[in-house]
């Protein structure tokens, strides 16, 4: 049996980390499942590289800092109040280093990749999607968020301060159509396939999934909750 992903046609969805390794498998896959999108990243060269593999679905393209306040200010008046779902796929990691040895601009870079872009990006545009019929937000975490090791501790303790951002957003949906969650990988590729973790994402953007908000899905076996 062919699987046919939940239909998303006539939603919108906005994409952080568009051009990154994850990113680029959620465009194709909310493509497939008929959604428009609103692609952003920082390079102008590999966004129009991407837009041009789904012509039919990319509406528009954006280049922005996501860690300047303004600039994603400025990105949710361009991209305008019709956009259904937010997926911000900004990732890295640095890390493998015991907590006394891992330097402290590590702390800093992992804090603003991992916790800061999620709080710009939840600040502005918590009331679009609050107002949309279906508004949809949703980042992917790592279960070292509440099961942090020695050596992962600034990577930990980025992606807790994220997924609380997340939560916060949920909670503040409440009483509205729109959700807010917490996808939870422990590496992918390695240990979870990019196109498993993109599926997830038209998931929890699909009407299936309605009545699913504040929550913590975790794509694997085992491990904390």
């Amino acid at each position: 049996m062919t699987y046919r992903p939940h239909d998303l046609t006539d939603r919108t969805i906005l994409l952080t980390g568009a051009t990154g390794e994850l990113g680029v498998v959620a465009v194709g896959t909310a493509a497939a499942a008929g959604a428009q999108l609103v692609l952003v990243g920082r390079d102008a060269g590999r966004l129009a590289a991407l837009a041009a593999q789904h012509p039919g679905a990319v509406t528009s393209v954006h280049v922005a800092d996501l860690l300047e306040a303004d600039a994603v200010d400025a990105l949710a008046v361009a991209a305008g109040p019709d956009v259904d779902a937010v997926w911000h796929l900004v990732g890295g990691w640095r890390g493998g280093q015991k907590l006394p040895d891992q330097p402290l601009a590590d702390w800093d870079w992992l804090h603003g990749q991992l916790a800061r872009t999620t709080v710009h990006v939840a600040r502005s545009f918590a009331d679009t999607l609050a107002a949309r019929p279906a508004g949809r937000f949703a980042i992917v975490s790592s279960p070292q968020a509440l099961a942090p090791t020695y050596g992962n501790a600034g990577y930990a303790a980025a992606k807790a301060s994220a997924e609380a951002t997340v939560l916060a957003l949920a909670h503040h949906f409440r009483g509205t159509p729109a959700t807010a969650n917490v996808v939870v990988v422990p590496s992918i590729g390695k240990d979870v396939p990019a196109e498993d973790v993109a599926q997830a994402l038209v998931y929890l953007t699909s009407d299936a999934a309605g009545r699913m908000s504040g929550q913590r899905i975790r794509l694997y076996a085992g491990g904390p909750s």
